[in-house]
């Protein structure tokens, strides 16, 4: 019994290792990413992605996607909200092979939920006073996901959970005038 205890013992640490390993090449080579031309991570958004601007979606690169990824998802908060968490942009079935999303579209076969200005589309930010930190969050799914065009961010977190190979975020922010 002793033995058959430490044997499992040094077949666990060596699952631990093993995982530990794999975890340290994957960050060497890279994980996921997302960026845009349209603002550095932790700096100003352009007017134009704003309601005081075309109120249209910047685009968005993608890359460094995980090998067994069906689609992506992406949702685009903010947390400086005065009623909380605000939500401006829910989507997802990305195709897989998507390196972009280009500004003001959706890439084909990509769902849009609900995002709370009741729209199924993106809404730029629009923060009633200060600087607010928008959130653009991509998520590599292992599946497609069949949700209603009326879900909203929950929804989609609730349908991707057990699914995400990996995430990444970027941060704009944005002030009125």
């Amino acid at each position: 019994m002793k033995k058959m205890f430490f044997l499992l013992c040094i077949i666990l640490l060596l699952s631990f290792f093993a995982s530990f390993i794999q975890a340290k090449e994957t960050s060497k080579k890279g994980g996921l990413t997302i960026t845009s031309p349209a603002f550095k991570n932790n700096e100003m958004i352009q007017e134009k992605f704003t309601c005081d601007g075309a109120n249209v979606n910047p685009l968005l690169l993608i890359s460094n996607m995980p090998p067994s990824t069906k689609s992506f998802a992406l949702i685009v908060d903010d947390p400086d909200a005065p009623m909380g968490i605000w939500v401006h942009w829910v989507v997802w079935n990305i195709p897989p092979d998507t390196k972009e999303i280009a500004e003001d579209h959706l890439p084909t076969g990509a769902r849009q939920g609900l995002n709370d200005f009741r729209k199924n589309r993106y809404g730029g930010p629009c923060p009633p006073s200060g600087t607010h930190r928008y959130f653009f969050k991509l998520y590599a799914l292992d599946s497609l996901l069949d949700l209603p065009l009326n879900a909203t961010k929950s929804d989609l977190e609730k349908a991707m959970k057990g699914h995400v190979l990996g995430h990444a975020e970027i941060v704009g922010l944005y002030r009125r005038r």
